[in-house]
């Protein structure tokens, strides 16, 4: 494979030598470049001698640059190619479970272990042949693997992919060769729980010590599942016995190898109404992106913060809408917010009407939503909500309602707050 160049950054190794845009970028120190993994890998020693085609001409250039310095070479895409997608129907995804006539992106189902590697996105292992896994074993790259279960049957059944049980020999082969791996395992309540959990946790920890970290998250159901497998939720009682086995296997893999290793995301503990645990037993969050140990990085983050904040009066009216799963928490901080400043801060609870009530997460709430439930609510001189709700730090809702239609339809000013106690606070204060 060649990629064209699209762009040299000014000043960079690669404009100094003379490339140009136009020129097409066939091999780095004899290596054909495939993708933007093999740019990066091979650009990054100290002498790199590149192999150009300009004008149906070959030319030879040898740049000499600090180790892992970026050559300046720009291309059309960042993958250098398409965005491998998913080449399974797993019975809990949530892209299957939205309704139609939304916008095309948000259907496309991504599994491409490059992107594993530079974006943390996790991967199935699916889409990867034997030479796939080589070239991670050589360029050492950490991946991000959704697991599910080490059953080969059930994985097959899972994910509805006949050949998903045979791709776990992988996970063995990574480990063989200390590729640090962080899992993910979707918990489905009836399929790869109990005692198929136990057999999860156990043939991961026998991967140890390249495991880093394993993140369990409840199924999420959506109320658009007409057709598709039957699944249940979690309850109070479910989700306390799937806390008691994580919390054994803490325990297990504490003394065995000094970590707690595997965790329970945030929505286990609302679900069984038990406390979030303190932040030590988080072991500094290695899984916060996947709702493990959010709430309480949020808790601890906001009250470190108001303690250093002066006691003042400052003159403010606003209000937060937020999901149902964190409500009670937000509300808590907003009171503490109003007794130390005497600012008025209201909190809403917003249902998700949209997806369904069974999704409680703040990041899943559509414009829609929150404009049919606040109108006509008091709600002060700005509204307050997660970033994570805006589409990849755009102007866009779920529901492609923009920000100026929520402030228009609200009669409001937005302010957007990132997901950690000190922007929550700092939003609240107004800075």
């Amino acid at each position: 494979m060649s990629a064209e160049i699209t762009g040299v950054t000014a000043n960079s190794p690669a404009a100094k030598c003379g490339i140009k845009c136009g020129d097409i970028l066939e091999a780095i120190n004899g290596h054909r470049i495939s993708d933007v993994l093999d740019y990066m890998y091979y650009s990054s020693e100290n002498t790199v001698t590149l192999l150009l085609k300009r004008d149906k001409k070959h030319l030879m250039l040898k740049i000499r640059k600090s180790e892992y310095d970026d050559i300046g070479l720009e291309f059309n895409t960042f993958l250098m190619d398409k965005k491998q997608s998913c080449c399974n129907k797993c019975v809990f995804c949530f892209i299957d479970q939205m309704p139609e006539g939304m916008r095309e992106t948000l259907y496309f189902k991504d599994d491409d272990a490059r992107l594993s590697f530079l974006q943390g996105n996790y991967v199935t292992l699916t889409n990867l042949k034997q030479e796939d896994i080589d070239r991670i074993i050589e360029m050492k790259l950490n991946i991000n693997i959704s697991v599910h279960t080490t059953n080969p049957e059930l994985r097959c059944k899972m994910m509805n992919n006949r050949f998903a049980g045979e791709k776990i020999d992988y996970l063995r082969q990574l480990s063989e060769a200390g590729i640090s791996m962080n899992c993910q395992i979707v918990l489905c309540p009836g399929l790869n729980d109990g005692d198929e959990l136990r057999r999860t946790l156990t043939d991961l920890g026998d991967l140890m010590p390249n495991v880093s970290s394993v993140a369990i998250v409840p199924v999420g159901l959506t109320k658009f599942r007409e057709g598709l497998y039957p699944l249940t939720m979690f309850d109070k009682e479910g989700a306390g016995r799937a806390i008691d086995l994580i919390e054994e296997f803490q325990q297990k893999f504490l003394r065995e190898y000094g970590t707690r290793l595997v965790f329970p995301s945030d929505e286990f503990y609302l679900k069984a109404e038990r406390p979030l645990p303190e932040a030590d037993l988080y072991e500094e969050y290695p899984q916060y992106e996947n709702g493990v140990g959010m709430m309480r990085s949020l808790y601890d983050e906001f009250f470190a913060a108001l303690e250093a904040e002066k006691d003042e009066n400052i003159r403010r009216d606003i209000s937060i809408a937020t999901g149902a799963a964190p409500f009670d928490m937000i509300s808590e901080l907003a009171r503490a917010a109003e007794k130390k400043f005497g600012l008025r801060c209201r909190v809403y609870k917003i249902i998700n009407y949209f997806f369904g009530e069974t999704i409680t997460v703040t990041g899943l709430l559509t414009a829609g939503d929150i404009i049919s439930q606040l109108e006509g609510k008091e709600l002060g001189t700005e509204l307050l909500l997660s970033k994570s709700m805006i589409i990849h730090d755009g102007d866009l809702f779920l529901d492609d309602l923009t920000i100026s239609d929520v402030e228009t339809k609200l009669g409001v000013k937005l302010r957007f707050a990132e997901n950690d106690g000190g922007s929550l606070l700092d939003a609240i204060l107004g800075r």
